[in-house]
Parts: structure tokens; C-alpha cells; sequence
């Protein structure tokens, strides 16, 4: 009888363990893939060389949709833009931090700014 219940135990821990990762798996799993869907779209469709872009983040939302990637490229450090890469890959936004403003960077002179289709 009691061979059964450390069984029971062990088979109850490990779900309780699977169902409290699985969450946090999927995310960031789904973080990375998003990531590397604007990185292979910003080389190959938009021409952009790995030396240009500092780096490439998979961010999860609460809002919808889930998950966004934020771009910075090398040449306009503190300038964020944010792509969707849902159905293909679209760039929503931008966002220019404090640091970008005392780079001097402003709206009317980014470089990166996709026209919105």
C-alpha cells in the first residue's frame, strides 16, 4: 500500500511540476521564434546586414497580440521599434527613449521607419 501512494506521489509531483513549467516553456519558446522570424525578415526581405542591428528581443504582452519583437539597430541606439510577426512580419511602431533623445535622435530623422501599409 505504500509503494502505491509513493508512486501516486511521484506521478502527482511531476504533472504539478509539467503544468507549472509549461506556461513559462511556451513563452519563452514563442519569445525566441518571433525573434528570429524578424531577424530572418530584416536580413533577407529588408536587406539589413547583422552588423547593423544591436539586437533583436521577443517580448511578451498582455495585450494583445501576445508577443512583439523590439528592434534596435546600431545606428540609432535608444530608437525601439517594435514589429508584429504574426502573419508575416510588419513593423508597428517605434519609441524613442530618454537616451535616444539626448543622442539627438527625433521623429522626422529615423532612418528605420517602415511606411505603414
Amino acid at each position: 500500500m505504500r509503494r502505491i501512494r509513493g508512486r501516486a506521489g511521484y506521478v502527482l509531483s511531476t504533472l504539478v511540476v509539467l503544468i507549472l513549467v509549461t506556461p513559462v516553456a511556451y513563452v519563452q519558446v514563442n519569445k525566441i521564434i518571433y525573434a528570429k522570424r524578424v531577424s530572418a525578415y530584416l536580413t533577407d526581405t529588408m536587406g539589413y546586414s547583422r552588423k547593423e542591428i544591436a539586437s533583436v528581443h521577443g517580448i511578451w504582452s498582455i495585450k494583445a497580440p501576445p508577443f512583439l519583437v523590439r528592434v534596435e539597430f546600431k545606428d540609432e541606439p535608444g530608437v525601439e521599434y517594435t514589429y508584429f510577426a504574426h502573419d508575416g512580419v510588419l513593423q508597428f511602431d517605434y519609441r524613442i527613449t530618454p537616451e535616444g533623445r539626448e543622442n539627438g535622435f527625433r521623429e522626422a530623422r529615423l532612418k528605420h521607419v517602415d511606411a505603414y501599409e
